[in-house]
């Protein structure tokens, strides 16, 4: 456990985030000019390592919070890198980045939801990301995502601390690139979390690929909709892709909502309605997915490894090999994870 110092700020086009400890860094570009950082000032509050990677506890500007008109002050991003993630040659940055839900905090939600060890298995070199939203409140604001160009800010300023020489040697062989350009960027969120989700896919001023929702779908439904539908023609990892996994009750019922909106949009839906139903191959491929499950709200994202199945399914680059998708035309087998 150390403490650093480090940069700020960029995305899509290139990331300009000039490795600077202290001083303003230029981003010029999609994201425009960075923040200038206070002279000294230090973005990164944490490192912890373990076998599965490096955590990364991050104060930034452009986090949820502090927002005007809100009471929560907590400016944390968790960052967890795993162990097997290597920089690609292309420079770009895939990120994974978690909203959580009602009453936590994004450490105990990371911990909770077992996201940390999901991300490990499903052997995806990409970076996970959770900020902290509201403190253990019953609401769910998207505070500074919410703003135009919200997310595009976060993603820019987390790259650029990332890239400074603080992170890169607490990362080590696991460090980002250093002029990243972000690459895939999928969006999870669990229960009220889905209204961080729905903010950035209305106005946060970059590309999500992917959207992963665990027992979430309380409402925005028209910004789930609107966001497949808008690249509802492309494929591969062109596509925007939605994996919805919920219980019974008023999400269920807003799940079907929503998967009959677009379907009679021209969009094929796949849904699963008894456990291990669809194929591998099936979620891989899809585009709308909706899964139901028996299990309990709290458990939905990680008791049967839903978050990870849904990263093994993603568009993300693997550099590792995987026996995932062994026999990915049968039925798929529901892995249940041991208690902790």
């Amino acid at each position: 456990m150390s403490r650093f110092a480090t940069p700020s700020l960029s995305r899509r086009t290139f990331l300009h985030a000039l490795g600077a400890a202290a001083g303003a860094v230029a981003a010029p570009g999609l994201f425009g000019p960075a923040p200038a950082l206070a002279r000294g000032a230090s973005k990164v509050k944490r490192v912890e390592a373990s076998d599965l990677g490096v955590t990364l506890k991050l104060e930034l500007s452009h986090a949820p919070f502090p927002c005007d008109g809100a009471p929560y002050r907590d400016a944390t991003v968790l960052v967890f890198v795993p162990a097997h993630y290597r920089a690609p040659e292309s420079g770009e940055l895939d990120l994974v980045m978690h909203f959580h839900g009602h009453v936590t905090t994004a450490e105990r939600a990371i911990a909770a939801h077992k996201l940390r060890e999901q991300l490990h298995e499903s052997k995806q070199n990409a970076v996970l990301v959770v900020p902290q939203g509201a403190v253990n409140a019953a609401e769910s604001p998207p505070g500074q995502l919410g703003q135009p160009g919200g997310l595009r800010r976060l993603c820019g300023e987390l790259a650029a601390v990332l890239a400074g020489p603080s992170a890169r040697r607490a990362l080590g062989d696991c460090a980002v690139p250093r002029q990243a350009k972000l690459g895939m960027l999928c969006l999870s969120a669990h229960s009220g979390g889905y209204r961080v989700a729905a903010a950035c896919l209305r106005h946060g001023g970059c590309e999500v690929n992917e959207v992963y929702l665990f027992d979430a779908l309380y409402g925005e439904v028209d910004a789930f909709r609107d966001w497949v539908l808008a690249r509802k023609d492309r494929s591969g990892r062109d596509r925007h892709k939605l994996i919805s996994h919920f219980v019974a009750g008023d999400v269920r019922r807003l799940n079907l909502e929503l998967e009959r909106a677009l379907e009679a949009r021209g969009v094929a839906c796949l849904h699963e309605r008894r456990p291990g139903e669809l194929s591998r191959k099936q979620l891989l491929n899809g585009r709308a997915i909706f899964i139901e499950t028996a299990l309990a709200h709290s458990a939905v994202t990680f008791q049967q490894n839903a978050f990870r199945d849904c990263l093994f399914a993603s568009g993300l680059r693997r550099q590792l090999r995987s026996s995932w998708f062994k026999k990915k035309n049968e039925p798929r087998q529901i892995d249940v994870r041991p208690p902790s």
